[in-house]
């Protein structure tokens, strides 16, 4: 079975939307969707910290925790990916902007500490829209954005990828791209 990929470019920068497993990205980093121990936990931070090995607890042991809407960098361990930022996102409200300004905040500083890094290319999941229940329909265009407006500034980062679990994921964040792209003339999609 083909793995739909969906590119786009800005500038000489490319985002992808791609269904699939973040533990086996090849990226320089991937981003964990972490909890603010930074200890392990359920859904996509299990599964990292499953895939990475057991020195990866003991490295995030260390870092003290971490703030909502902000990142911690570890080593990758067992992973292809070299780095592993570990970016804690709200816990959803409804009506609460607070947890949108979050939400981009967790994004933002996971960027910010790629580029100290020198990392080039980054793997996200969908940070928040699992246990803490943050609704794609509502994450998506605000990741992406988010996402896009840094690349715009900081041409360093040359590739990021969204690693969405499932066909809901996928749907969501693809339909949220097409209207981003339809209403930012400096985004393109790429020919196939």
């Amino acid at each position: 079975m083909d793995t739909q990929i969906i590119r786009t470019r800005l500038n000489q920068s490319t985002l992808e939307l791609v269904q699939g497993d973040i533990t086996k990205q090849d990226t320089d980093a991937i981003v964990n969707a972490a909890n603010s121990s930074l200890l392990g936990g359920g859904g996509v931070d299990g599964a990292i910290h499953r895939a990475a090995g057991s020195d990866l607890l003991k490295e995030t042991s260390q870092l003290g925790g971490c703030a909502t809407g902000t990142a911690k960098i570890s080593a990758g361990y067992r992973l292809k990916a070299k780095h592993i930022i570990h970016a804690v996102g709200p816990v959803y409200r409804p009506n609460d902007e607070q947890s949108a300004k979050l939400l981009a905040s967790a994004y933002r500083h996971s960027l910010e500490l790629a580029v100290a890094h020198h990392v080039k290319t980054i793997s996200f999941p969908a940070i928040s829209t699992g246990v803490y229940g943050y609704p794609l329909k509502e994450a998506a265009p605000l990741a992406l954005k988010t996402v896009l407006d840094f690349m715009r500034d900081h041409a360093d980062i040359t590739l990021a990828r969204f690693v969405l679990y499932d066909a809901a994921a996928m749907q969501a964040f693809a339909t949220a791209l097409t209207a981003l792209v339809a209403a930012t003339p400096d985004i393109q999609f790429e020919k196939k």
